[in-house]
């Protein structure tokens, strides 16, 4: 908090100067004056492992309604709403009342709602309200009810289960099969809850919430009803503790300790079941299962893949595929962290590290353009493992296989050392002076023209604007990102981004999807707009390469004359687009490589236009970048400049390759000089006459924005390998050998010039959305002849998109596991 504004002093005269706003970084409560329902905590608070924090015991709110209750990235979304959009009233608790930090929900992720224990290392918290005496929380809406938790009367929103009203009220409730994203199941027995005039103790989790209820927590019938439950549980449950994945992370663990008895009185034979075969990333031992179906859920209603499912009854039954078969969703490794046991665990990761042994670091995901948050896990200078972090507006908790899983790419075939290739054909390591010698008499030989820069699809922001600076000030303008196009529009940004935005998506009601794989190229978008076709029953159509995106849609085509004919009105489907209330336009990176790109995105912005996709209050055109550089290189103007000439045979004499290697050896003159910057020894280091080695993602602090224009930060998890070297470093380092050099020496000082030139690059964790001109003024793309030639597949292998993919052993036994399924 800072120092001298209203929120501070506040608690200053209080006493209370050491707090700090659980609001997000934009609410203004941080900066100016005390926004409404400011809820605060102390600084660095220690948490015990039992998960209480053993110092806070005091709280202010400042008024009555938070004014970002969507933005907390600390407090669970169903609590906020109770909280904040309901406008309970929580000012009347006032110095008679103890706040104490009480964990809610979590698992073997620690996200918030993720799994069911309590007392998880990993596990995020919330406020919970003990008022001294029995005080009644009023909400200002009529679709309240009134209830009784262990005697304190509180008005919670009309529709609550049970175990949501104990949540509200303060109360850990623990569970085991229930998930907060997947639908009630009431397998596991464990949130029992006695009721008033109730016979027996009922599942929380399935029971609503009804006016007058009067819910008990912690009577002697409940903790025998629950200690009875866990020991069922640990029936056949194996003793695997010291070598199970899970430990250390295991909810079954914290809950049997806090809520399990301290004996059992089975001594039967414990049955075993035979482990399944689910592919190369989920390892299964399915002994340890307990029925929960988290995982069952899981597949059916968020990945649209229901290839698991429970077989047999009672003492026979046990989850499987029933035929044997692979798991093939691109989101299957999800399964691992909603899982409360070690039934399901990293393949890649098993016996290889403990949790209690790992360094976490934040960062975000640089495998497609969505910038999903990651915790990344690290011993020493390797990374052991990747898992999700929770962000509501992005990933939710879910990351993609890919993700998840091509960490192990990152200690293979890596560039640690400069090289320099000789007469012979041969690379020879070098200093890096020699290095960058070698490369300014290579610039001092050509002519601005004949030179050319690409860049990749993993290079950061700060790298970019340092290459783009570089070159412009040797006279060349020949830059262009490899993906998606050298001709592309980057003029205006709602052109080339995803204005829904990620978690907009789920509202619209129809889609027309163009030229794009989504299940491929972003599989959490596809995920979302799944959630939109389940909850809003929207309409989906295709036009482009057939595939399977895990919900009902009508194919349209996989060329443009159903295209032609929708921007025409002679399609059936542009009278159902018309009459949408929010319909979303998607346009892919299939569209990009076209030599008719300006025709189509004139098509496009005709059917836009018809269908009043872009009105005041909603803007459902969209372009899905494919990867993580593109929307920055797009807003940094790294595109051919006026004076820039199409990259052919004929007049290129110098090449400078940021991590690019998708283009064709055949289209590099023989003649050129190829510098290559990366940090994998990838295609193009193949070609290259010097080689430059560059930091991963994993190993520098690097600015990227998402295809939705949210701007994020990785973060350094492990030192970089060798002699490697942060990427803008080296170009800074390259243009003062060659004597253009770059004015700035630092990170700080090169984000600095993002001000000047992209200001959205500055804020971070902030999404900045794209100004939407009028059509008047907006410039029309080129109507030239469409072709009627079909879209082509952006991607033809999901696991081996990039350089760091390409180098993972786990990728490649993905790749040959669902080659034959037809799945990549």
């Amino acid at each position: 908090m800072v120092r001298g504004s209203k929120c501070y002093k506040v608690l200053q005269a209080r006493g209370n100067a050491n707090f700090r706003c659980l609001i997000s970084p934009g609410c203004k409560a941080a900066t100016e004056a005390p926004a409404e329902g400011t809820i605060l905590r102390r600084n660095a608070a220690p948490i015990s492992d039992s998960g209480y924090c053993r110092s806070f015991n005091y709280a202010a709110f400042s008024s009555t309604k938070c004014s970002q209750p969507e933005s907390c990235t600390r407090i669970p979304l169903n609590l906020m709403r109770a909280l904040a959009n309901r406008s309970i009233d929580v000012s009347s608790l006032g110095a008679s009342s103890s706040v104490q930090r009480t964990p809610v929900c979590s698992g073997s992720t620690g996200l918030i709602g993720s799994g069911g224990g309590l007392q998880s290392v990993r596990h995020l918290q919330t406020l919970a309200v003990t008022p001294t005496g029995p005080k009644i929380i009023k909400a200002d809406t009529e679709e309240t009810i009134e209830v009784s938790v262990d005697g304190h009367s509180l008005q919670i929103p009309k529709g609550m289960t049970v175990l949501q009203a104990c949540e509200v009220a303060g109360k850990e409730i623990p569970r085991f099969c229930y998930h907060s994203r997947l639908s009630i199941a009431g397998n596991c027995r464990m949130c029992l809850v006695e009721v008033e005039k109730t016979p027996k103790p009922v599942a929380s989790c399935a029971m609503p919430a009804l006016p007058g209820m009067k819910i008990k927590t912690d009577t002697p019938l409940v903790k025998k009803a629950r200690e009875g439950v866990m020991e069922f549980l640990l029936l056949n449950h194996p003793l695997d503790c010291p070598i199970c994945d899970q430990g250390g992370e295991c909810d079954l663990q914290d809950q049997s300790m806090v809520f399990g008895s301290d004996r059992g009185r089975f001594t039967d034979t414990k049955r075993s079941v035979v482990d399944k075969n689910l592919g190369p990333l989920v390892k299964t031992v399915m002994t340890r299962c307990i029925h929960c179906t988290r995982c069952v859920r899981f597949a059916s209603e968020i990945a649209g893949v229901p290839d698991l499912g429970v077989l047999g009854r009672g003492g026979s039954e046990e989850i499987g595929t029933y035929v044997e078969n692979l798991m093939t969703s691109e989101l299957s490794g999800n399964v691992i962290d909603i899982c409360p046991v070690g039934a399901l665990t990293s393949k890649p990761f098993a016996f290889t590290a403990r949790s209690w042994e790992l360094k976490s670091t934040e960062s975000i995901d640089v495998s497609d353009a969505l910038g999903s948050n990651i915790r990344i896990d690290s011993r020493g200078p390797e990374v052991m493992r990747i898992i999700p972090r929770l962000n509501e507006e992005v990933n939710e908790e879910w990351i993609s296989d890919k993700t998840r899983f091509s960490y192990d790419g990152l200690k293979r075939q890596r560039l640690n050392e400069p090289m320099i290739r000789r007469p012979g054909g041969y690379l020879e390591p070098v200093t890096w002076r020699a290095a960058l010698s070698a490369v300014a008499q290579a610039v001092h030989q050509v002519k601005p023209e004949e030179m050319a820069g690409v860049v990749g699809k993993l290079a950061d922001a700060e790298s970019i604007i340092a290459l783009k600076d570089f070159l412009n000030k040797l006279g060349c303008e020949n830059t262009w990102c490899e993906g998606i196009g050298a001709n592309i529009d980057a003029d205006v940004r709602s052109k080339y981004l995803l204005n829904t935005t990620i978690a907009g998506v789920e509202n619209a009601d129809v889609f027309l999807l163009i030229g794009t794989q989504v299940r491929k190229e972003a599989p959490l978008l596809n995920a979302r707009i799944r959630k939109a076709v389940r909850n809003n029953r929207a309409k989906v159509a295709t036009i482009g390469p057939p595939i399977d995106l895990t919900y009902d849609h009508e194919d349209l085509g996989d060329g443009t004359d159903a295209l032609i004919q929708i921007a025409e009105g002679k399609h059936p489907f542009s009278t159902l687009l018309s009459k949408a209330q929010h319909p979303v336009v998607i346009v892919g990176a299939g569209v990009f490589e076209r030599s008719d790109k300006d025709a189509v995105m004139a098509v496009v912005e005709t059917i836009v236009d018809q269908a009043k996709v872009v009105r005041d209050d909603w803007n459902g055109f969209n372009v899905l970048l494919l990867e993580a550089a593109h929307a920055a290189a797009l807003d940094l103007g790294f595109v051919p400049g006026v004076t820039a000439k199409l990259l052919s045979k004929d007049h290129l004499k110098f090449l400078y390759l940021l991590g690019a290697d998708d283009i064709k050896p055949d289209d590099i003159p023989k003649d050129a000089f190829v510098v290559y910057q990366g940090h994998h020894g990838d295609r193009s280091a193949y070609r290259a006459n010097v080689i430059l080695p560059g930091a991963a993602f994993t190993e520098k602090e690097g600015t990227y924005e998402s295809t939705e224009g949210r701007t994020q930060q990785t973060s350094p998890a492990v030192p970089s390998v060798g002699d490697a070297r942060d990427d803008w470093k080296i170009i800074r380092a390259l243009s003062e050998v060659v004597g253009v050099q770059l004015p700035y020496d630092s990170v700080s000082a090169v984000r600095a010039r993002f001000l000047a030139v992209s200001p959205n690059l500055f804020r971070v964790d902030e999404l900045e959305p794209p100004t939407v001109w009028p059509q008047s003024i907006t410039p029309r793309s080129s109507s030239s002849k469409i072709e009627s030639s079909p879209f082509i597949k952006a991607i033809d292998n999901f696991y081996m998109t990039n350089s760091i993919c390409r180098a993972s052993r786990t990728m490649a036994q993905c790749t040959s596991a669902f080659a034959n399924l037809k799945q990549i």
